[in-house]
């Protein structure tokens, strides 16, 4: 196997000089960088990135967990983080902590210990034991898809976990997710002008910020209709399918059922529409249907779904470059950068098909505080 010496010898450079063509660290000129490039192809030469990482003590990977990976809305989400890792340079050591706080800490603590530089975490409802560990240990982190609160990041050590965190009060942690509030109160809306007054909810898992600010969405919008709210007309689906379909049976066995229904995620959806066929009903006659998250299929549904999309491979990219950053400047202040959702009208909201099939993407402003904060 070729070393660094065998491609500094057939360049005709030091070592020092091939050391720094591969790991950037001091300008070379060009031809002498074309003479290592060209020496490095012909000797088949490749880094010894172990023994990189004991000189820099970075192992240019990076840690990513998140749960329910088979999840579409996950899948794109982790193509955007290999995709942007990979072009920097970094691998990934991937694990799902199948949204369970013991299991979630578990995870990573175990990517910790592989000597990761950063991870970035999709959190579950009850993250502190996860947040404990990583503020202790000061890991580079950015949280994805679920805002974790502020008085949570910096709260008091966890329980068994002791001691404050390395680096005092040093900035350790990101946040990269979309605004909920707005697009979700978009849909509900856009019901009401359909001339629906009983517009029921399938809402997501207790706990994640995600569920808590669609159903802020959700209520945000019936005022803005001038609905009352009916609080059994907000059914938890756990962010599943097998509960959203168990919800929307709920829904439907009220004596005032709803007439349209907002799902809070693409796998609900799905359970949304295996109740609503199990009963007969057809969507929009019987029932209109908004959801949040689009999917690659939605447009093939009959009718087609009127949906919020989320931007999730950006999510997954944006994440890795917010990590980065923080891997480059450990002390620069924590920030919070919220991507814009689009509203894709389509026909399961009851509205008639565009010309030719054509879909109207709308991006919703933010328009309340809890969606503004710091953006970067």
């Amino acid at each position: 196997m070729a070393t660094m010496a065998d491609v500094a010898r057939s360049a005709g450079v030091s070592v020092a000089t091939v050391s720094h063509v591969l790991n950037g660290t001091r300008p070379v000129l060009p031809h002498t960088r074309q003479a290592v490039l060209d020496a490095i192809d012909t000797l088949g030469y490749t880094p010894n990135t172990l023994a990189r990482s004991l000189v820099t003590s970075r192992t240019r990977s990076i840690g990513l967990a998140v749960s329910a990976i088979s999840n579409p809305y996950f899948t794109e989400i982790l193509q955007g983080v290999e995709a942007a890792a990979l072009e920097a340079g970094y691998s990934l050591l991937i694990a799902d902590p199948h949204d369970d706080p013991g299991h979630e800490r578990k995870v990573a603590q175990l990517l910790h210990e592989r000597r990761v530089d950063g991870m970035i975490v999709a959190p579950s409802a009850r993250p502190q034991d996860l947040v404990g560990y990583l503020r202790r240990h000061a890991v580079p982190t950015v949280f994805l898809d679920r805002v974790i609160d502020a008085r949570v990041l910096a709260g008091t050590p966890v329980a068994g976990e002791g001691g404050a965190a390395a680096g005092g009060d040093a900035p350790w942690c990101d946040q990269v997710c979309t605004g909920s509030v707005a697009p979700t109160a978009l849909l509900v809306t856009h019901l009401a002008a359909l001339g629906h007054r009983r517009i029921g909810m399938v809402a997501g898992l207790p706990g994640l910020s995600t569920t808590e600010e669609r159903v802020l969405g959700y209520l945000d919008g019936l005022t803005a209709a001038g609905l009352a709210h009916d609080e059994r007309l907000v059914v938890s689906g756990s962010s599943e399918s097998a509960g959203a379909e168990q919800a929307t049976a709920t829904l439907l066995a009220l004596p005032d059922p709803p007439t349209a229904l907002v799902t809070a995620n693409n796998a609900m959806t799905i359970g949304a529409l295996r109740t609503l066929r199990r009963r007969g009903l057809s969507i929009p006659d019987d029932v209109a249907l908004c959801c949040f998250d689009d999917f690659a299929w939605a447009d093939l549904f009959s009718p087609r779904l009127t949906a919020i999309a989320q931007p999730s491979r950006e999510l997954g990219a944006q994440a890795v470059r917010v990590l980065l950053d923080r891997l480059g400047q450990p002390r620069r202040p924590a920030r919070t950068v919220r991507l814009p959702c689009a509203f894709v009208h389509r026909t399961s909201c009851g509205c008639p098909e565009e010309p030719g099939g054509a879909e109207r993407p709308e991006h919703p402003e933010p328009s309340t505080l809890s969606e503004k904060g710091p953006v970067s």
